[in-house]
């Protein structure tokens, strides 16, 4: 049996509706995701109850989908199957978001479950190389794709974010905790005078089961409000939520929407 960790927005959704069966729905309390109903809510506090539980269900497979952002933590509120873990957890709430995440997925392994990846659940919406936008890419845009691409990888390391604003060579903002949406919303005004890119993709190393980088309508929004000229995705390594609503919202803004092969 399957579980789904469930987060905001509406990848958990679109997997449920891409399975034969249903899978048990898991929501960590105030990340519920839309238009999919939870069969179980819980805190951080209670995930050793949580794995107890899964287990007496039946689940031996699951899969994290959808946005959580680092969740408030009571020590207070850490019932008895939670103590064991708690080490982790801590740790977890301090690091970076990919330490945090394989911090997470290794407590989940070390109760027995398969971690199964978005991806590998619904194939079809990866994303495969090519422009997808009316819109073309011309050579300052290529040169920027460039530059971001080598951005992403140098902050790899440091386990920052998943994105960064190019224009005109320059680099104009760089994804951190506050995601893209606050990257987007607190950009220098000339970055939409520099005809600038948003280039998202999976840090080098990641652990692709998990926290896959993933764009829809609401991505193609916050991009035009920026005043930005387009999106840069990497092919392969990004889920399109919506395509049949997204690529349609590129080419009404104008937008560039292009999916890179790495490399």
């Amino acid at each position: 049996m399957l579980a789904l960790i469930a987060g905001r927005g509406g990848l958990p959704a679109r997997i449920a509706q891409s399975l034969p069966v249903r899978p048990l729905v898991c929501v960590l309390d105030g990340f519920a995701p839309d238009d999919l109903a939870a069969d179980l809510t819980f805190r951080l506090e209670h995930l050793g109850t949580v794995l107890t539980d899964l287990t007496a269900r039946g689940v031996t497979e699951v899969c994290f989908c959808g946005a959580i952002e680092r969740p408030p933590f009571d020590p207070k509120a850490i019932d008895a199957a939670t103590l064991p873990i708690v080490p982790m957890l801590m740790g977890a709430m301090t690091s970076g978001d990919d330490a945090a995440l394989r911090a997470v997925v290794e407590v989940f392994e070390d109760k027995g479950f398969v971690v199964r990846g978005a991806h590998d659940l619904a194939p079809d919406l990866v994303v495969a190389a090519g422009v997808l936008s009316v819109a073309q890419p011309d050579d300052q845009m290529t040169s920027d794709m460039a530059r971001g691409s080598e951005v992403l990888d140098a902050l790899a390391p440091l386990d920052v974010g998943q994105g960064c604003v190019v224009g005109a060579g320059q680099i104009w903002g760089i994804e951190t905790l506050g995601g893209t949406d606050h990257m987007l919303r607190t950009l220098p005004a000339g970055a939409a005078g520099a005809r600038a890119l948003l280039v998202k993709g999976p840090k080098r190393s990641q652990d692709m089961r998990v926290d896959m980088p993933t764009i829809g309508p609401d991505t193609i929004a916050a991009v035009q409000s920026a005043g930005l000229a387009g999106l840069v995705i990497e092919a392969g390594g990004v889920i399109m939520l919506e395509p049949e609503a997204t690529i349609p919202a590129a080419d009404a803004a104008g937008l560039v929407l292009w999916a890179h092969a790495p490399g």
